[in-house]
């Protein structure tokens, strides 16, 4: 994982919404990730998948939305066995990218 991690542009942390340790092990990937972006603001989503499992669900949504929030990140959650709001989390992060990408901007026309 060493060098997929050396310049990240974006995050996305996938949990199991029917594995409590699955959500707790979240805390440990951010924090990897932290430590080796030094501070750096990074646009991210945090997203709680099996949400076909109804019946199984250990995290609920609000807790991990709190959680999310917490940490700067966004939420959402989707089904890949019912392809459900699968490409929610990509949307996401182009958007928070794009975001970032016109602050960059407008910040260099402000210095020209």
């Amino acid at each position: 994982l060493d060098v997929q991690w050396e310049q990240p542009n974006a995050l996305c942390i996938i949990y199991d919404v029917t594995n409590e340790q699955s959500f707790s092990n979240c805390a440990k990937w951010l924090e990897r990730l932290r430590a080796r972006t030094l501070g750096m603001h990074l646009p991210g989503v945090l997203v709680g998948n099996k949400t076909d499992l109804i019946g199984r669900r250990a995290v609920e949504q609000k807790r991990a939305e709190e959680w999310a929030e917490i940490q700067g990140l966004q939420y959402c959650e989707t089904s890949v066995k019912e392809m459900e709001n699968v490409e929610v989390p990509f949307h996401i992060l182009a958007n928070s990218f794009h975001q970032l990408y016109r602050e960059k901007v407008e910040t260099f026309h402000s210095l020209v």
